[in-house]
């Protein structure tokens, strides 16, 4: 280690110019001048004082320990002691801390572990000095980390080799490395990976693209990013490039189907850069994972990670990677400083996709996705209450775990804001605001209150008619929706409103004209079944689309809901199938419920659980204990 800090100082002085900080910000914070926040105060999720010790870059040197599901080695923390004190404080949970030393010739020093706090973990208090500039942990992580899933051999498609990936978000980083996990601090990184042969490593960072013969793998993250975007996986990967700046990692029984599935993404780029301005990170690459996964897709910085349910064999899911690509601008470049203002990087992405995918694919084709976000919006603010504090934009998660802040509300309800934004203002005039935006706050973090004040005086301008036709404060601080939510209208939508109608006047499912529909349609026409429907009319759908043995996620999935929810018992063994092949947790989730609302429900939920639980993410296995009072 000791032969390498001159390389790593040499980057951290480089690092230090790119995009951490400009002068006069109180840490990275992206407000506009005169707003100051102490990240160190405002941040109910993290342990760590930032305002008064500030990392700004770390470097990891891990080795990767399938055997035992351990991560195993060092991270070295280069600090700015803002405030001139003598403790750094560090966001750690479930870690084995193995030794604590400061300064360039590690001299050990002292160190505590506070008092362990719900979803939260402990903080670790480390005795520096004034004049400390470098700190290095030894540590190891424990088998059940909750950011870390092992995947036995079995569990991939290939069957032959284990494979590990990490999901960090919201504040899970600090399972598998010491930091201040909070998304107000922006670092840049570095590592050094050790795995077994014949495995391929990757990170949110510059990353191989061919196996290292030896197993030793180096990464540089020359960006900084908050600490929810580190990311590592491990596994038999192969690589298929796009273009000179994009492609896509798989397993090699997956890799084709995945270069075809996603090959628009090149385009998706130019788009983006055309209209929000330049794409920061060098490369942007998909990595799809196994099964398990328990997100659609996770933005992490340069490499995407994404589930195989987007690869449906017709391109129709791919509104996927335009979400996570357009968080290359909304999220990755200018960030939530908390996870309570989390619609500051959903809202704004889910708004991005849709004009990504309007661009590519037309207005109708968009205007079919909102209809379905509206839908999913209605439905979460049924299950929550209209009135609920978590319908509202800005949360108040204190004293919970910020996942609870993961619903359609700060995707779905924040994109509609964003869209009347662009009503009222006109569509030139809000893409040149947004673009701005990006452009000022770029590598920041950016809260509510900041980004409410940059709307005003950069787009509301002391206009008082169009302060009130927009309503800010009923959007983003008040429940429910308020009266002047945009309208959405789908042509290709209308189409199957018609079918919906004639098949519950009696039209058999063969005679629905249902030609060249897309996932899309044929989710709504699902959702829009009448309920209930009879054994008969479940049967005849079935043997006419052959819903029970699709291979599309998305429309297997809405299916399944209505089986569960009219007892078609001949779905069930692909109910079964499905819960039981991925972790998604969108996808389990609203399963998972309709079978929980009845006895006979609960009782074939808990049999299908049993099987499917140890091969869900920890993420997702917290969800499904919670619905079942599963007690493992």
């Amino acid at each position: 280690m000791k032969t390498r800090l001159p390389i790593f100082l040499a980057f951290v002085s480089a690092a230090l110019l790119v995009g951490c900080r400009t002068p006069g910000d109180s840490l990275s914070i992206g407000v506009p001048a005169g707003r100051a926040i102490d990240a160190g105060s405002f941040d109910p999720h993290s342990f760590s004082r930032p305002d008064r010790v500030l990392v700004r870059h770390i470097a990891l040197d891990l080795d990767v320990d399938f055997d035992n599901r351990r991560l195993a080695g060092t991270v070295m923390l280069f600090i700015e002691n803002r405030a001139r004190v003598t403790e750094l404080v560090l966001d750690t949970k479930d870690l084995e801390i193995l030794g604590v030393s400061i300064g360039h010739d590690r001299k050990e020093t002292s160190w505590r572990m506070g008092d362990e706090q719900p979803f939260m973990g402990r903080p670790l208090q480390i005795s520096i000095k004034q004049s400390t500039s470098l700190v290095t942990v030894t540590y190891r992580t424990s088998p059940a980390a909750a950011a870390l899933q092992w995947l036995p051999p079995e569990q991939t498609a290939g069957k032959k080799l284990p494979f590990l990936f990490t999901q960090s978000q919201a504040i899970l980083a600090r399972t598998w490395v010491p930091c201040q996990d909070t998304p107000a601090v922006r670092m840049t990184y570095e590592a050094r990976v050790r795995v077994p042969p014949g495995m391929i490593a990757l990170m949110s960072a510059e990353n191989p693209t061919t196996r290292s013969e030896d197993g030793v793998y180096r990464f540089r993250m020359p960006q900084a990013i908050p600490s929810y975007l580190l990311a590592l996986a491990v596994g038999d990967l192969e690589f298929r490039p796009f273009d000179g700046r994009s492609g896509v990692y798989a397993e090699p029984e997956v890799i084709e189907n995945a270069a075809w599935e996603l090959a628009d993404t090149p385009r998706m780029m130019e788009v983006a850069e055309s209209l929000y301005g330049p794409y920061r990170w060098g490369r942007y690459d998909v990595l799809v994972l196994p099964p398990s996964f328990p997100y659609g897709g996770m933005e992490n910085p340069r490499l995407t990670f994404a589930t195989p349910t987007i690869l449906a064999g017709d391109r129709s899911l791919v509104s996927l990677v335009a979400h996570e690509l357009a968080h290359s601008w909304s999220g990755n470049l200018v960030t939530n400083a908390t996870w309570n203002d989390f619609w500051l990087n959903e809202g704004f992405t889910s708004y991005i996709e849709l004009r990504i995918m309007e661009a590519l694919s037309g207005r109708d084709y968009s205007e079919m996705l909102a209809t379905l976000s509206l839908q999913e919006l209605h439905d979460e603010l049924g299950k929550l209450g209209a009135q609920n504090p978590d319908t509202r934009l800005h949360l108040d998660l204190a004293g919970r775990d910020p996942d609870e802040g993961t619903t359609s509300i700060a995707y779905d309800k924040g994109q509609f804001f964003l869209r009347l934004l662009e009503e009222i203002a006109g569509r030139e005039r809000f893409d040149e605001f947004l673009r701005d935006y990006f452009d000022r706050f770029a590598f920041r973090s950016m809260d509510t209150a900041g980004f409410v004040s940059f709307l005003d005086s950069e787009l509301i301008r002391d206009d008082e008619e169009l302060e009130r036709r927009v309503a800010i404060e009923e959007w983003i601080f008040a429940p429910g929706l308020p009266d002047n939510l945009p309208r959405v209208s789908s042509t290709a939508l209308s189409r199957v409103d018609r079918e919906i109608q004639r098949f519950g006047e009696g039209i058999s499912a063969n005679g629905l004209d249902t030609l060249d529909w897309n996932t899309h349609q044929w989710r709504y026409f699902l959702r829009g079944l009448p309920t209930p429907m009879s054994y008969g009319q479940m049967e005849d759908l079935d043997r006419a689309f052959e819903f029970s043995t699709t291979g599309n996620s998305e429309v297997l999935n809405a299916w399944l809901l209505a089986a569960i929810e009219n007892r078609y018992e001949p779905a069930y063994p692909a109910l079964e199938r499905f819960l039981t092949g991925m972790g998604r947790r969108r996808f389990l989730l609203p399963l998972y419920e309709a079978l929980a609302r009845t006895a006979e429900g609960r009782d074939l939920a808990g049999k299908i659980y049993a099987k499917a639980r140890p091969g869900y993410h920890s993420i997702s296995q917290g969800t499904i204990d919670a619905i079942l009072d599963w007690n493992s």
